[in-house]
C-alpha cells in the first residue's frame, strides 16, 4: 500500500446527500404520476364516451331508439356509481398503478367489442362492465394526489389534475366524431379502443403507488403517524352530514353534465339543424373551455379565497345555470350563441367537477379518506346522471312527433329537468358555506 495514501484526507460525508437525492428523486416521480394520472385519467374519459359521440348514426340506421339508448347509457352511470364508491374505498388499500393500469384496458377492451356488436342487450351488459371498471380510475388519482401531495399544493394540483376531463372530452368529440363520421359508427368505439390501450401502457409505466413504494418518506408524516386507522378514518367520513350534502349538490350538477355531454349533439342536430360534425364540435367547445375552468380552480380558491371554496363554487354554480339557459332558451341557427353558452357551460362545468366533484370532500374528509370520501360524492352523481340519462331518453322519444317523412321535436320537458337540476345544486351547496 503506498504510504501517501495515509496522509490523503477522506472527502467530507455530506450529510445531506440522501435527503438531497431524496428530493430530486421524488421531484421526478411525482411529475410523473401527476401526469401520467391526468393523461391516462383523459383516455378514460374517452373510453367512456364514445357512446355519445354515435347515437344519432345509431338512431338513424334504425339499430336503436333513443329510449334503447337511454337504458345502454344508465347502465354505465349505474354500475359506475356502484363502483366509484366500493372502488373509492377499495383505492385507499390498493397499489393504484396496478388498480388504475387494469381498469383503463379492461374499458378500452369493453369499446373493442362494442364495435363488432349491433345487439341491445348487449350493448347495455357491455356498457355495463365499462361502467364498473371506469370507477376505478378517479379514485386512483385522487388517492395518488394524497400520497404524492401536501396540503399546501394539493388544491391547485387537483385542479390540474382535473383537466383530464376536458382532455379526453375535447379528444371524443373531435378526434372520435370524425373517426365515426368518416368510417361509420363502429370505428368511433374501435378508436377509442385503441387509445384506451395506449393510454394503459401509459401508467402502468409512469404511474407510482406513492412515496414509500419508491423508498422515500411520506408526505403526509401527520397523518402517517395518526394512530387511527384508514378504516376508522373512512367509517368517520360516512358520518358525515357535509360530504353528503355535497354528495347531493354534485348529483344534480352532473345531471347538467351529463345533459350536454351525453345529449348535447342530439340535442344541436334536432333541436337546431347542425351535422353530427358540427353538432359535436360545439360540445367540444364546452370541453375545451372545461380545460380553463377545472384547470384554474384549484389554484383561484388557494391564491384568493384561503383554501376556501364556498364562493367559487356559487360564482361558477350560477354561470352553470346562465349557460344552459343560453343553451335550450337561446334562438336557432345562431352559431356564435350557440358556442357562447358552450364557453360558459364549459367554464362553469370544468370548476364545479373539481369543487363539487371531489375536492371540497377531500377537503373535510381525513388525508386517509380520500377514497372514501371520492366515493361517497362519487355513488350520487353517477346515480343521478344514470337517472338523467333514462328520463332524458324517455323525455324525448316521448315528445316526438312523425309527420309525414318529417320528425318534430318537443324539448320544453327537458329544458325544464336540466336547467332544475343546475339550480338545485347552487342552492344544496349553500348548506356547506361554513364547512367549505
Amino acid at each position: 500500500m503506498n504510504i501517501l495514501s495515509k496522509f490523503k484526507k477522506t472527502p467530507p460525508i455530506d450529510p445531506r446527500g440522501t435527503e438531497a437525492e431524496n428530493q430530486k428523486k421524488y421531484k421526478s416521480l411525482k411529475w410523473q404520476v401527476f401526469l401520467s394520472a391526468t393523461i391516462g385519467y383523459g383516455l378514460y374519459y374517452v373510453c367512456r364516451l364514445s357512446l355519445n359521440v354515435v347515437k344519432k348514426p345509431i338512431v338513424d340506421s334504425g339499430i336503436l331508439s333513443e329510449s334503447e339508448l337511454g337504458i345502454i347509457g344508465s347502465a354505465l352511470f349505474f354500475s359506475y356509481a356502484i363502483g366509484k364508491f366500493t372502488n373509492g374505498f377499495l383505492a385507499d388499500h390498493s397499489n393504484i398503478r396496478r388498480f388504475m393500469g387494469v381498469g383503463l384496458l379492461i374499458s378500452a377492451l369493453a369499446n373493442l367489442v362494442m364495435g363488432f356488436t349491433n345487439v341491445f342487450m348487449f350493448f347495455a351488459i357491455c356498457w355495463g362492465v365499462n361502467g364498473w371498471v371506469q370507477s376505478m380510475g378517479a379514485p386512483s388519482s385522487v388517492v395518488s394526489l394524497s400520497r404524492w401531495y401536501n396540503d399546501k399544493e394539493r388544491g391547485s394540483f387537483y385542479g390540474f389534475w382535473s383537466t383530464s376531463h376536458n382532455i379526453g372530452e375535447a379528444l371524443t368529440y373531435i378526434l372520435t366524431a370524425v373517426v365515426a363520421s368518416y368510417f361509420g359508427w363502429q370505428w368511433g368505439f374501435r378508436a377509442a379502443a385503441l387509445i384506451g390501450i395506449l393510454g394503459a401502457l401509459l401508467i402502468f409505466i409512469f404511474f407510482h403507488d406513492s412515496p414509500e413504494s419508491k423508498g422515500l418518506p411520506t408526505v403526509n408524516p401527520d397523518t402517517a403517524n395518526k394512530k387511527t386507522t384508514t378504516w376508522h378514518e373512512q367509517r368517520a367520513a360516512l358520518k358525515n352530514p357535509y360530504i353528503w350534502l355535497l354528495a347531493l349538490s354534485s348529483a344534480f350538477m352532473y345531471i347538467s353534465r351529463y345533459a350536454v355531454n351525453s345529449w348535447g349533439p342530439y340535442y344541436f342536430e334536432t333541436a337546431k339543424g347542425y351535422s353530427l360534425t358540427e353538432a359535436n364540435s360545439l360540445v367540444a367547445v364546452s370541453a375545451v373551455c372545461g380545460i380553463l375552468g377545472t384547470a384554474s380552480s384549484g389554484f383561484i380558491s388557494d391564491r384568493f379565497f384561503k383554501g376556501h371554496r364556498n364562493v367559487p363554487a356559487l360564482i361558477y354554480g350560477l354561470m352553470n345555470v346562465g349557460g344552459l339557459c343560453l343553451f335550450l332558451l337561446g334562438p336557432k341557427n345562431i352559431w356564435w350563441i350557440d358556442a357562447l353558452s358552450m364557453v360558459i357551460f364549459g367554464l362553469a362545468i370544468g370548476a364545479l367537477i373539481c369543487y363539487l366533484g371531489g375536492l371540497m370532500a377531500v377537503d373535510i374528509a381525513s388525508k386517509k379518506a380520500s377514497g372514501a370520501a371520492l366515493g361517497m360524492v362519487g355513488i350520487m352523481s353517477y346515480l343521478a346522471a344514470g337517472i338523467q340519462d333514462i328520463v332524458s331518453g324517455y323525455l324525448i322519444e316521448g315528445n316526438k312527433t312523425v309527420v309525414g317523412e318529417e320528425t318534430l321535436y318537443d324539448f320544453s320537458a327537458i329544458t325544464f329537468f336540466w336547467i332544475g337540476a343546475a339550480m338545485l345544486s347552487v342552492v344544496l351547496a349553500l348548506f356547506t358555506w361554513k364547512k367549505t
